[in-house]
């Protein structure tokens, strides 16, 4: 009788749960639809803090944020959503309008197009899809090896050992993308700049000397930091120190 009260307690405290999460997006999503995107940006972060993160959340505060005409905010959460779900299309596509709106205009440095290419086709999934594919993959290898053991013909053995071979190399490297995939997503090291403009010094201190400027939106990837200030490198290779309240990390 006790386990049946605590299971039924359990499924009304979610019910609850679930019920006032939905009750706090659709004030969010009312709020936007009448305009109102500045308090409509409020209620998605405060249902960030207190629900839990989802893509379709920082989607939706990207929009709150890209219509009150805060890009880096806007960058900042679309970005955020698809590190969650590398494939959220639609966050893709605003993220690249919010993009156009960036000052700077930096062009990345030429690297080997294999490695771009590897880079980008590990980006394509998360962490836990590259695990579910490799262990697919692997599995069918696994059916591969049977028929290799026990085909009736000599070619049919062939071809399933060939097979194997190439599903298990496959399931290998899946494998490894799922691994860094997590990296990426637990130990990510990009940010955003969220001033409208900074001067990027050669030194962590005010009195170093100006190496260039970045504005608002602008994506870098933190190398190191030292108090108050954040060492970062751009894409096309430029390097200096910034303070560590002018951007804030994906």
């Amino acid at each position: 009788m006790k386990r049946i009260i605590l299971f039924l307690s359990f499924i009304l405290c979610f019910g609850q749960l679930a019920f006032t999460q939905m009750t706090a997006v659709k004030q969010a999503n009312d709020l936007y639809a009448k305009g109102d995107y500045s308090n409509a940006a409020k209620q998605y972060e405060k249902i960030l803090s207190n629900d839990g993160v989802a893509p379709e959340i920082y989607f939706n505060l990207g929009n709150a944020y890209y219509k009150s005409n805060e890009i880096g905010h806007s960058i900042l959460n679309y970005e955020r959503a698809l590190r969650l779900s590398p494939s959220f299309e639609d966050a893709r596509v605003n993220l690249e309008l919010a993009q156009q709106k960036v000052v700077d205009n930096i062009v990345p440095s030429p690297t080997f197009f294999i490695g771009r290419w590897i880079e980008n086709l590990i980006k394509l999934m998360t962490s836990n899809q590259w695990l579910f594919i490799s262990f697919g993959v692997f599995i069918f290898c696994l059916i591969s090896i049977f028929l290799f053991i026990f085909g009736p013909t000599h070619s049919s053995r062939k071809i399933a050992f060939n097979f194997a071979i190439v599903l298990l190399g496959i399931s290998f490297f899946t494998l490894i993308f799922a691994g860094v995939r997590k990296g990426q997503m637990y130990n990510h090291s990009e940010a955003i700049v969220m001033a409208g403009v900074i001067s990027v010094k050669s030194s962590p201190d005010k009195s170093g000397t100006d190496l260039f400027q970045l504005h608002e939106g602008a994506k870098v990837t933190i190398k190191s930091t030292l108090g108050n200030w954040t060492e970062i490198k751009l894409s096309n290779g430029g390097i200096g120190w910034v303070e560590k309240t002018n951007i804030e990390q994906i």
